[in-house]
This record gives C-alpha cells, structure tokens and sequence, in this order.
C-alpha cells in the first residue's frame, strides 16, 4: 500500500489561504473525478471543512512512486483552485502510509480540531467518504481504512471523555457573545445558514436563554425548521438586510463561495440601530462577512481563527482523555498495519497454493499414465505418495539446511513454527 494524506488545516494556514483552497460541495464529485483521472491516484476522499482541507488517496505504484505522486497532487490542487502562481506548499502538511492512518485517526477522534475533541468533524468525515463512495473513487484500501477510522472514532469517544465538555466553535462562539452581553435575553441573535454547526450556536443560545433567534437560510423551509425547534423565526437569505438592524449578535456558517454580508448592507443597519453595537461571528470559509465590516465603527468582527483564545479556556478538562485516546489510536494504527500485512501473507498463501496444486497436478498426471500403461494400482499408490512428498519437501529442505549452514537461526526457528515441528520428540 502507498497510502498519502495531502493538506491544510488552521495550524498551518490562515483563513485567508484555506478559503482558497476549500472545496465548494457541489464541486466534489467532479474534483473527485479529475482526481482519480490522475496516473498517481488510485483511490481517493476529499475532505472539505472550515478549518481543513485534505486529500487521501491510495496512490498508484509503490513508495518508489510517492515523491512524484505527491508533486502531481500539489500541481492538481493549485490548478484546480486557479493558484498556479500561488506559494501553497509551505502551508501544506504531508503523511505517508502509517503517519496517514495515524493523521486521519487523529482527525476523526477529534485531537486534530481547532476544539479538541469536538464530534462534528466526525461527521464531515462520513459524508466525504459518502460522496466519494457515491462517485466510485472508493477501493478496497480507503473503505476499510475509513470503516476503521470510524469505529476507532466510536472507541474513543466511548472509553474517553474526550466529548464531555461542551467546547467547540459554536459553543466558543456563544461564550463570547455571552460575555459582551451580560444578559442574552434582552437581545436577538441573526444565524446565518442551518447547517450543523448553526443548529449547535441556536442550541447554546437557546439554553443560555436568548431572548430572539432569527434564522437566514437560502431555503426557507429548512430554515423555518430549525427555527421552530427554537422558538425562532425564519427568513430567506434575501431577507438579511431588512432584518439585520434587529440583530445584537450575527453569527454565520455557510457554503456561500461568496460574501453575504457586505460593508454597505452593515453600515444601513448601523444607522438605523443608532449607533447600537453589533457582535458578528464569521464562522464560514470562505468568509461569509466581508473583511471590510471588521473596519466600520460599532461592529465587533471575530473569524474562526480568532476564537482561539476561548477556546483554549474550555481544552483544560479534555488534556487527560486526549492522552487516553492517543494510546487507543496508536493500537488501533497497529491493528491496521496487521491488516495490510495480511494482504501479503494472503497473496503469499494464495501463490503457495498455486505452486502445490501444479506439483499434485504433475505427479497425478504421471499416476494416470502409468494405470493406463497397466502398471499395479498399488505401486501406483506409493509412487504417487513417495513423489508427492519428495516433490513439496524438497525445496523447503534445501532453504532449511541452507539457512542452518548460514547461521540463519531466525529462518530455522520460524520453519519449526510453520511446519508444526516439535523438536523436542525428535
């Protein structure tokens, strides 16, 4: 196996460059495509998030191949997203075979997020697999890779507490609100999209008791759902600027691949709030609020990158189960590296079989002419036997007695060990 895992994440690169470099979803399946049209690549997922984008692929060739296949995928990548004279690869991060598998371990049990331990990215992880399933980029490699990833990723959170404190960007993001706000009910909160991590801020805000929620969704309908389970109201996408005076607090996590909130559209709602201040949260990457709203006056602007500081605040209680889950991951990167070895023992016991069958096939062929030539069906008998054995024996009994002459005791001793061979009643 030639296994690579190809990426960024919020540790190597800023908002500015992972927003260049994510994948839109609609833009998977025909990524994926041109992904697997590649000689190098055999097998592959694409995984897109707001703190990450990373390729796994199962490469074409053995590890000889590797360097080239990965310059071959850095060059896709940049061409894909229009990047050709753009320096990507000192922000891009590089894993080969066991360090893949840890790597993609890691990221499912959630030791690799921006919040350690959170579970969304999970999820994310099973609708890549999904849509590469979907789209037959998905071999007997990665689907089993995967299949274990997930249940490693069950594992974790089962014997850990690695999810017990309610920490992840959305719950940051709430914390930070809450401490600008003393008192959430006296204000409303505008959520854009209804995705997952949105149904997470409404629930955070919802508990924390906020007094409104208007939710903005490009269907209306999905937004009027979520927005009902949270005694809120919903609008259309196209509605925001009639409604965004209202909001105290904005946080917005879409798929948009462009702004939705724009400079012009913020400054109107100021005025007609009289100056009132507005606590906006751009979750989203690409960014969802323009970078220039940061600037205006009365407008406090924070992006995924700069929730760092709370979220650290909330990691103190998950240090210890981190440590618990990276031993799991650990055995369970061994558990895998003994099913690939597997794969060779079984190609190994498959061509052992081969050779036996052609070896019986030959000395039967020799027993049939000698019955029809009329010779005895007993001296037939022992012939066959006698041949048989000779013929399987040999081979194994010249490496045996070649290894002892060498020194070779491992080779002796695992000989013993294969053949059943109980020295000790010889």
């Amino acid at each position: 196996m030639s296994l690579l895992a190809l990426g960024i994440n919020h540790k190597t690169a800023p908002v500015n460059i992972r927003e260049q470099l994510s994948f839109a979803p609609d833009t998977i399946s025909e990524a994926l495509k041109d992904l697997i049209a590649l000689n190098a690549v055999d097998e592959a997922v694409i995984l897109s998030t707001c703190n990450r984008t990373e390729l796994y692929c199962q490469l074409n060739g053995d590890d000889n191949n590797a360097e080239e296949a990965t310059h071959t995928l850095i060059q896709w990548l940049k061409e894909h997203h229009n990047l050709a004279d753009t320096p990507i690869t000192d922000y891009l991060y590089l894993h080969h075979n066991k360090e893949a598998v840890k790597h993609l371990l890691r990221v499912a049990s959630g030791l690799d997020s921006l919040v350690l331990g959170e579970p969304q990215i999970l999820g994310q992880l099973k609708s890549a697999f999904a849509v590469a399933k979907s789209n037959n980029t998905i071999g007997q490699y990665l689907h089993k890779l995967f299949q274990h990833t997930f249940s490693c990723a069950k594992q974790v959170r089962t014997d850990t507490a690695i999810g017990a404190s309610p920490v992840s960007v959305a719950f940051a993001s709430v914390s930070l609100a809450k401490q600008i706000f003393s008192d959430l009910q006296e204000h409303t909160a505008l959520l854009i999209g209804a995705g997952e991590t949105i149904e997470l801020v409404a629930r955070h805000l919802h508990e924390s008791g906020i007094g409104r929620i208007i939710i903005a969704n490009r269907t209306l309908e999905k937004a009027h759902t979520l927005a009902q389970e949270f005694d809120g109201y919903a609008i259309s996408i196209g509605e925001i600027p009639a409604h965004l005076a209202e909001a105290d607090i904005v946080i917005s996590s879409t798929a948009s691949q462009l702004p939705i909130l724009g400079k012009g559209t913020v400054e109107s709602a100021i005025t007609a709030r009289k100056h009132r201040p507005i606590f906006m949260v751009d979750i989203a990457v690409p960014r969802d609020i323009e970078e220039q709203v940061g600037d205006l006056e009365d407008i406090f602007l924070y992006t995924v990158d700069d929730l760092q500081e709370i979220i650290d605040e909330g990691l103190k209680s998950r240090q210890d189960a981190a440590l618990k889950a990276e031993e799991i991951i650990d055995v369970e990167v061994s558990h895998f590296s003994n099913w690939l070895r597997s794969l060779d023992s079984i190609s190994t016991m498959c061509f052992y079989r081969d050779k036996s069958e052609a070896i019986r096939d030959e000395v039967l062929n020799n027993a049939k002419k000698q019955l029809k030539n009329g010779k005895p069906v007993e001296q037939v008998l022992n012939d066959v036997v006698r041949q048989l054995t000779n013929k399987l024996i040999h081979k194994p009994c010249i490496q045996i007695k070649q290894a002892g002459m060498d020194g070779r005791t491992d080779l002796v001793d695992a000989a013993i060990e294969l053949f059943d061979l109980n020295t000790d009643k010889q």
